[in-house]
């Protein structure tokens, strides 16, 4: 069996499909062999092989030679072995070409089948395998289409779209068909359905890329963010070291007249950032993570995971932010427990307070732990 137009397809698919053609030729090896004992029986000990060199489709037979035939579809006499090849002696397999002129009309059937399985099996596992790169990174896309809310977008260099439920979209925000935004790749699956791809705006890392992007400092190690706590579209907190002395971390964020947290911010629909240096020392840390709010001291209770926190009477409010956003931010970044005081609470029996801490700690949705994939629960 010869066909030059077949294997030169082959090719081409390899070419523009970017599918290794010798994997397509062992799976149609494969299916041809299963193909031929289908139409010649299934106790044949046969195998189709594809010879690209040659442009052929070749069929070989395998029978093992016996003093006495019990199986002829498996077995063959010794006498008979001999007289193909003289040195045959029993337990040798015989290996001889089959006529194949009637099996061609089967043949391309069954390749066409394989063929067009395999290419769909073979560019869903390359899209995976190009995509699955690409997960915890920032891509640019353009939004194809919009259904009840769920945005869904164009990854560039691939067929896939990805999806960004209501969920992952900062609040606020209005996209329309042909938009240009960034996205970050929260999770890729691999389902009966096909490759999914979710993407997410309001997600800690797609804040946490943007701040690798525009600062060089941290893309570069010198300024590295130890953790984030976020409220999609309202605020944001950012824990950040230098790792050098000579380094200013809060400077490189800024950047210069504000132009990076600026451009930052703008990215994300206006959300506000506050900067908080981070310290090994959690009564520092906490104190930090109250900001802009000014704070008398701090106590803590180490196996409690819990803290006190003073502040002047006038402070008390934006210690504890709108709708106690501010402290519940701080408890998150910090993962300590946060109690707020004003001042004037201390010696007095009325002692008017703010607590707040963290919720579970396990839920994925709502963990503090250092940049992973969590989302504010909007309490």
């Amino acid at each position: 069996m010869i066909n030059k137009d077949f294997f030169q397809a082959l090719e081409e698919i390899e070419t523009t499909k970017k599918i290794n053609s010798q994997q397509l030729i062992e799976t149609l090896e494969a299916a041809l062999t299963s193909a031929y004992k289908k139409m010649y029986g299934e106790a044949k000990s046969a195998q189709v092989k594809l010879v690209p060199e040659k442009n052929a489709i070749k069929i070989y037979s395998y029978k093992t030679v016996v003093e006495e035939v019990e199986n002829p579809d498996k077995e063959i006499s010794l006498q008979d072995a001999q007289n193909i090849k003289s040195s045959y002696k029993v337990g040798d397999e015989v290996m001889q070409e089959e006529n194949t002129k009637d099996f061609g009309r089967i043949a391309a059937q069954t390749a066409k089948q394989v063929v067009m399985q395999k290419l769909k099996e073979m560019e869903r596992q390359i899209a995976v395998d190009e995509l699955s790169e690409k997960e915890d990174e920032l891509l640019t896309t353009i939004v194809k289409r919009i259904e009840q809310n769920v945005v869904y977008v164009q990854i560039a260099g691939s067929h896939t779209e990805g999806v960004m439920l209501e969920q992952d979209q900062i609040p606020g925000e209005k996209f329309h068909v042909n938009d240009r935004i960034k996205v970050y790749v929260k999770k890729i699956k691999d389902s009966f359905k096909g490759v999914q791809i979710q993407v997410s705006r309001s997600n800690v890392g797609f804040l946490r890329k943007l701040f690798e992007i525009e600062v060089p400092e941290i893309e570069n190690g010198e300024v590295v963010i130890k953790n984030i706590a976020r409220d999609p579209g309202n605020r944001s907190k950012v824990a950040i070291m230098a790792t050098k002395p000579h380094i200013d971390a809060l400077g490189a964020c800024v950047g210069n007249r504000g132009v990076r947290i600026n451009t930052i911010m703008s990215e994300i629909n206006g959300e506000k950032i506050d900067l908080v240096p981070y310290s090994d020392d959690p009564l520092e840390y906490i104190a930090n993570a109250l900001s802009p709010a000014k704070v008398l001291s701090v106590e803590i209770n180490e196996s409690l995971k819990s803290s006190r926190v003073i502040v002047p009477d006038d402070k008390l409010s934006l210690a504890i932010g709108k709708m106690g956003q501010n402290v519940r931010l701080a408890a998150r970044l910090t993962g300590w427990k946060i109690d707020v005081k004003p001042e004037s609470s201390v010696n007095s029996n009325e002692v008017k307070e703010v607590e707040y801490e963290l919720t579970d700690l396990n839920d994925e949705d709502d963990s503090f732990a250092s940049l992973e994939d969590i989302t504010d629960d909007g309490e």
